[in-house]
């Protein structure tokens, strides 16, 4: 015996309630409850049999191999490659070059692997395309045009595929659900029965999600905690460099990166990355200093840009590229109340060079640094570094990962070191207060 029941569901954040209302108490958009249908079955509990457990003994005996992509930088995030029957989620921006990784990973995949390249975007003229723009190599990569969940789900098993790409969750919808593709119970429905089916056959599934204007995966990240392995793919559009990080990673470490550079032919490895984003030029201008950030087991060099103009109106504006604006406007509050520059009528724009996106705490005192070296008009040598994270006090305080960073920098040739410690280089200049900061430039 079964009787439909009816629920409302936010479309941007995925919020559910029983009762339509104009605001969404989650995310507090307006008019974004859509009706949605539920059967309610009433079922006899199934006779169920016990399964046999396994010990943990038998466990740690067994070796899981992985599978190569064929890119180095690529299985550096994934953490050494692909687990077989593992569910990957690659997110990113539209435009900034999934679909091209997901098509030479495919292609890769293909030599060893019986590999599936789904797409519900492009036709297959569309893929050739992009395929001959690529350098595309491989005979043994099959192709599937398809939107339809039922149809994709039998098409992999005829075709006896290993591996499957789909480009990409959000033009892919069921024929049991309502709503079209790309809704949240779409989105969420979808994933869930590719999960089971990838779980069930064995079957290792990379799946391509959109990141939305207010920077949510596919609405409200609905599929991350579904999929065993989240990849961002990230970097300027304009820019020639790209970011791979992992956010979530069951079978490896977290916030391991893999660089790469957008050539006319694809994603392109960038194997000695340290000095990437640094630019060419012979010294450094005044608004810029040097940081060592870690993102994963890689230590990667930044500049560090800043800008300080006279205000012309009331309120001074803060700009940031690539760095917190909420962490910006903090190192100014420090700068202004502990070393008293004067920025209450100064417009601060900030950025880090070549498209990185900083977190790592330990590039505060660069910041601050930048920011007083663009004030007051004077430069920092070239050679220098500068490490310390703020506190509000106004003291400069230790980084993690001080000796993997100072080893790195010994080798690209740095000789002076701005931070707490004054150790580690040829010559190291101890920062132990932010007012110590206004002292190099008097």
């Amino acid at each position: 015996m079964s009787k439909k029941d009816t629920f409302f569901v936010c479309s941007n954040c995925g919020f559910e309630t029983l009762k339509w209302q104009g605001k969404c108490d989650s995310c507090g958009a307006w008019n974004s409850l859509t009706e949605q249908v539920k059967e309610l079955t009433k079922k006899a509990h199934a006779q169920v049999n016990a399964k046999k457990t396994s010990s943990f003994a038998e466990l740690a005996g067994k070796k899981t191999q992985r599978i190569s992509t064929g890119m180095g930088e690529f299985d550096r995030a994934l953490g050494g490659g692909l687990v077989p029957a593992s569910f990957v989620l690659l997110g990113g921006e539209p435009g900034i070059g999934k679909s091209t990784l997901a098509l030479q990973l495919a292609a890769n995949l293909s030599a060893n692997q019986q590999t599936l390249y789904i797409s519900g975007e492009e036709s297959f003229e569309q893929v050739a395309l992009r395929a001959q723009r690529v350098g595309f190599q491989s005979e043994k990569l099959e192709f599937l045009a398809e939107r339809n969940l039922e149809v994709i789900l039998e098409s992999i098993v005829n075709a006896k595929a290993k591996v499957v790409v789909l480009d990409s969750i959000q033009t892919i919808s069921s024929l049991d659900l309502p709503g079209v593709a790309g809704s949240i119970s779409q989105v969420r429905e979808c994933t869930e029965r590719l999960l089971e089916f990838a779980k069930g056959k064995g079957i290792t599934i990379i799946l391509i999600g959109h990141v939305t204007k207010d920077g949510s995966l596919a609405g409200p990240k609905t599929m991350e905690h579904l999929v065993d392995t989240v990849l961002y793919l990230e970097g300027e559009r304009e820019g020639d460099f790209r970011i791979l990080k992992s956010s979530k990673n069951r079978f490896g470490p977290v916030n391991e990166v893999g660089v790469f550079e957008m050539r006319e032919d694809g994603l392109q490895e960038v194997v000695n990355s340290a000095e990437s984003f640094l630019s060419k030029q012979a010294d450094l201008a005044p608004g810029a200093c040097i940081t060592a950030v870690c993102e994963g087991s890689r230590t990667f060099f930044v500049e560090i840009q800043a800008l300080t103009t006279t205000t012309n109106f009331g309120y001074p504006k803060r700009l940031a590229s690539g760095f917190s604006l909420n962490r910006l406007q903090l190192i100014i509050a420090i700068l202004t109340r502990h070393a008293g520059l004067k920025l209450d009528n100064k417009d601060v724009y900030l950025k880090v060079s070549g498209g990185f996106k900083i977190d790592d705490p330990a590039a505060d005192l660069a910041v601050a640094l930048a920011i007083c070296s663009a004030s007051q008009g004077k430069a920092l040598d070239k050679h220098s570094l500068a490490l310390g994270e703020l506190a509000l006090s106004g003291e400069v305080r230790k980084v993690r990962k001080l000796e993997q960073r100072l080893k790195e920098a010994e080798r690209l040739g740095y000789r002076k070191l701005f931070s707490v410690e004054a150790k580690g280089l040829s010559e190291n200049i101890r920062i132990g207060q932010i007012p110590d900061v206004l002292k190099l430039f008097s």
